[in-house]
């Protein structure tokens, strides 16, 4: 019998959780606009459940532009405000603030590592708390969950999958050898 994580099975009815589990939670991500867009919905998950993003993220995508880090950077005054207007995504001014300011954060990064990847991959291995300490540094709304979750379901932190779950083998195969450490 396949044994998925506890998450799953404490939500088998629920397809929005387990179509996430099965294709993106833990897998690497090599691109800047995803890894991006990973980072905003961790940022819109605090204080929240993670179902309400999930049902939510075609819609975060079409909002902001598929996470064009480049074009939500030059977002203006009137972007917040059709943001904060905007029913199908989480309308928090400091989220939707953080957003902005961090896309312009990574265009910043992007001048020394290349890329947002580039930045992360720099810095990999650190501790969940040393990683915590460089997102605090650069980002702006980014606590120890934030940064926790964003890194696990990047796969720059372990703790996606139990290693009895059949997701664990295609994910650990897909991270680079020197990710695996």
């Amino acid at each position: 019998m396949t044994t998925y994580c506890d998450y799953c099975n404490s939500h088998p009815e629920d397809t929005f959780n387990r179509n996430y589990h099965d294709t993106e939670y833990g897998f690497p991500v090599d691109d800047d606009n995803l890894l991006f867009e990973r980072l905003v919905l961790e940022i819109n998950q605090a204080g929240l459940s993670w179902i309400t993003i999930l049902k939510k993220a075609d819609h975060f995508r079409k909002a902001y532009h598929r996470f064009d880090i480049a074009r939500i950077a030059r977002y203006t005054e009137k972007d917040r405000a059709r943001l904060l207007a905007d029913a199908g995504i989480i309308r928090n001014r400091l989220k939707v603030n953080a957003a902005i300011v961090n896309a312009q954060r990574i265009l910043e990064l992007k001048r020394e590592h290349r890329s947002f990847k580039g930045w992360l991959d720099a810095h990999h291995p650190l501790t969940k708390d040393e990683w915590v300490k460089v997102f605090r540094k650069t980002f702006i709304f980014t606590g120890g969950e934030i940064v926790n979750e964003f890194l696990i379901s990047t796969g720059y932190l372990p703790g996606a999958h139990d290693e009895t779950c059949p997701v664990y083998k295609r994910v650990s195969a897909l991270k680079p050898a020197w990710m695996r450490k």
